[in-house]
């Protein structure tokens, strides 16, 4: 039994609203769960809320939403293993046992159905324990400069000053889309970030983290540039 988990909370500060918030004509959710729903990769997909509203959402585009998320796993501070961890163990006591889950998050308007499967083959390829989407700095990051108290300038790593860019390693960062992974390994909670997870890369241009209300139009208008352009058809 493989499912979709997406994490819905209620509570998001910096965009109130967060997860329901209409994202060129609807809920900004309603594009990670139909892109979970056209990869045909799941027996099921739900939703890990503990909002009504959310909850009402989710089900109208096609998600389920089984349980209530417990208020300890919905604060500030909750870490996405733990929610997922969770979600196992409510399809566990249900005798409903998955052999592999995909934590999609619900702000992801960039993903694509396509790139759910082929994760999924990926992570089964190369026999990992993991398979998430991540993508390269547009700078090198051993190349990078801090502002000191001084309001002065300071190199992290000062011993690359005069190393030409095209000769220092490509460094990549969560794209922040979805995470694929064996459900004993997310039981055991084996680290994401290791020697454990291969790395699906995705192009720059589809990633985008939204955090903030400029952060929302700048992606509103990639999304229409790229849908536009058949980048995500």
């Amino acid at each position: 039994m493989k499912i979709c988990i997406i994490p819905a909370r209620g509570g998001s500060k910096r965009i109130p609203r967060k997860n329901i918030k209409y994202f060129l004509g609807k809920p900004i959710i309603a594009y990670s769960i139909q892109a979970a729903v056209e990869s045909k990769c799941f027996d099921e997909v739900i939703v890990s809320t503990d909002d009504t509203e959310i909850s009402e959402v989710a089900k109208s585009f096609g998600a389920s939403v089984p349980f209530v998320r417990p208020e300890f796993l919905a604060n500030d501070y909750v870490d996405t293993i733990s929610v997922i961890k969770h979600a196992i163990e409510w399809f566990d006591n249900q005798n409903q046992l998955p052999s592999e889950v995909c934590c999609l998050y619900a702000t992801a308007p960039f993903v694509t159905a396509d790139s759910i499967k082929k994760s999924y083959d990926q992570m089964l390829h190369t026999q990992a324990d993991y398979c998430f989407t991540v993508t390269s700095f547009a700078f090198p990051v051993q190349r990078a400069i801090k502002v000191t108290a001084e309001n002065r300038l300071k190199m992290f790593y000062p011993e690359n000053l005069k190393t030409r860019s095209q000769d220092l390693e490509d460094s990549y960062h969560d794209a922040g889309q979805f995470y694929w992974g064996k459900v004993e390994s997310f039981r055991q909670q084996k680290p994401l970030f290791s020697k454990y997870a291969t790395p699906y890369i995705l192009p720059r241009y589809l990633v985008l983290d939204i955090d903030t209300p400029e952060d929302w139009k700048r992606a509103e208008l990639m999304y229409q540039v790229l849908k536009k352009s058949g980048e995500l058809d």
